[in-house]
């Protein structure tokens, strides 16, 4: 039994426990209606796409049409004895070494300077944000026309008396390329989270500074991006997760090559599955994916939960 008490101390009322569990039992149920077209979706289009995926990646068949058979890690260790495969992680480790540390650095210059007043500012923010509401395949054919050899990216170099450039067609800048195009569509998303984060800074920490004689770049090295941790933290893998699954720029404009510079980790999956047919190997693959976004997502928990 429960008690409510007046001022006085005199007790004016009672709700008996049974009557309590079952409004919580109510208010459960309630909860559930409103959470189960989510949850199937989870269930359908996540849960059970992922567990066959993972069982699919322990057996092989010998034909389309043959019954798969149970094969342990064979597929795994094929993949890895495969220099072809170890090529794909090689250049996708390359790819995100590239791509990660430019897209942040590029996002907080951005950020810092969304953050400011100036003429012009609201120009400037729709220049950056533009990108991100076009779909990526409409802005990968943008750019695909813009790296053409007769293109207007190789028109400007050649109007100012530089070469031209061979960009997609070249294994030294197919790569740089493609991080290129990827960095013009995900910036501007970076940017919207780190404008976010920087204006819930409070500015009595930057007029204390400036009253202490601390110019711009102690601000920003001892304010801002300590107040940005977690806010960078969640950037910094977020983004990491998207550029390991990247696959429209490679699979409309390079299909992996020239000579493999551009044959990333889920291209070589979509390859392997519904090019070559080898649903096994690809399943195996999209295992080895998942377990590496599996990592990258404790590492941000792990990141967003270090308070000081």
């Amino acid at each position: 039994m429960t008690t409510t008490e007046t001022r006085a101390g005199r007790v004016v009322g009672t709700e008996p426990a049974t009557r309590r569990r079952r409004r919580g039992s109510g208010l459960w149920k309630v909860a559930l209606v409103f959470l189960a077209p989510t949850l199937v979706l989870l269930l359908v289009l996540r849960i059970i796409p992922t567990v066959g995926a993972l069982i699919e990646s322990f057996q092989r068949s010998a034909s389309r049409i043959a019954p798969p058979r149970f094969v342990g890690f064979d597929n795994y260790v094929d993949l890895f004895a495969d220099g072809d495969f170890v090529q794909v992680l090689a250049t996708t480790g390359l790819f995100l070494v590239i791509i990660i540390p430019f897209q942040i650095a590029l996002a907080v210059l951005l950020a810092v300077l969304l953050n400011e007043r100036f003429p012009g500012l609201g120009f400037v923010r729709a220049f950056i944000f533009v990108p991100v509401a076009a779909p990526a395949a409409v802005a990968t054919v943008i750019w695909g026309v813009a790296f053409q050899p007769q293109g207007p990216i190789n028109a400007v170099i050649e109007g100012i008396g530089l070469p031209g450039q061979p960009f997609l067609t070249s294994p030294d800048q197919a790569l740089m390329s493609i991080i290129i195009l990827m960095s013009w569509i995900g910036v501007g998303y970076w940017t919207l989270f780190l404008v976010a984060g920087m204006q819930d800074i409070p500015t009595e920490l930057y007029e204390a500074a400036s009253l202490d004689g601390a110019g711009w770049w102690r601000a920003f090295f001892s304010i801002t991006l300590p107040n940005l941790r977690r806010t960078l933290s969640f950037v910094i893998v977020a983004n990491t997760v998207s550029s390991l699954i990247a696959f429209v720029p490679v699979a409309i404009l390079t299909k992996g090559g020239p000579a493999d510079s551009t044959r990333l980790i889920m291209y070589d999956t979509y390859n392997n599955t519904f090019v070559l047919g080898d649903v096994n190997l690809g399943q195996a693959e999209v295992t080895i994916l998942l377990i590496v976004l599996v990592a990258v997502t404790a590492l941000q928990f792990r990141l967003l939960g270090r308070e000081k």
